[in-house]
C-alpha cells in the first residue's frame, strides 16, 4: 500500500462513528470503542483502589472462592487419606486396625468439614484435623508424613484466604 495504511473493513460511513456521551468519548488512547469503560475513572479496575475503601480481589464472589478452596483441600486430604490406607498396609507393614480406624475416622472428619466451610469455625476445626493426623503419627510414621504435607498445604489455604478477603 502506498501512502498511510488503511483498513481494508473500514467504511466511511458515519454511523460507525462513535456519539458523543457514548464509552467511545470515554475511552483512553488506545483502547477500542468496544472496550471502553462506563463510568467514573474510580469505577475503572486500571485506576487502582479508591481511598478508604478495602482492596477488591478481583473475584466476583471471594468468600465463595475461599470456600470452595478450604473445602477442596479438605476433600483431597479425605481422599488421599483413604486411598493410602492399603499402600501403606502393605508396603509400610504393621497399620495396626486401630490405625486404620483413625485414618477413616480422619477423612470422614475431613468430609463432613468440606461441607461446613460456610460455618467460620470450621477454619479452625481444619487447622484442628491436620494437628489430629501429625498426632496419628504415633500410631504410624506415615500419617505423620501425610499430617507434615497437608498442614503444609492448609497453612498456604489459610495464607491465600488472608490476602484475598483481608
Amino acid at each position: 500500500m502506498t501512502g498511510p495504511e488503511r483498513d481494508p473493513h473500514a467504511t466511511n460511513d458515519p454511523t460507525d462513528q462513535a456519539v458523543a456521551g457514548s464509552p467511545a468519548d470515554q475511552a483512553p488512547a488506545g483502547v477500542p470503542a468496544d472496550q471502553a469503560l462506563a463510568g467514573s475513572p474510580a469505577d475503572r479496575p486500571e485506576d487502582g483502589p479508591v481511598a478508604g475503601q478495602p482492596r477488591r480481589s478481583g473475584l466476583r464472589n471471594p468468600e465463595a472462592a475461599v470456600r470452595g478452596l478450604g473445602a477442596g483441600t479438605l476433600g483431597l486430604e479425605a481422599l488421599v487419606l483413604l486411598l493410602a490406607i492399603q499402600p501403606v498396609r502393605v508396603v509400610g507393614g504393621d497399620l495396626s486396625g486401630a490405625a486404620i480406624g483413625v485414618v477413616v475416622a480422619l477423612a470422614v472428619a475431613a468430609i463432613v468439614l468440606a461441607g461446613m466451610m460456610r460455618r467460620p469455625w470450621a477454619w479452625n476445626a481444619g487447622t484442628v484435623l491436620q494437628g489430629l493426623l501429625m498426632l496419628g503419627g504415633l500410631l504410624h510414621w506415615s500419617l505423620l508424613g501425610l499430617g507434615i504435607i497437608f498442614a503444609l498445604v492448609w497453612a498456604y489455604a489459610l495464607h491465600v484466604r488472608r490476602v484475598i478477603l483481608g
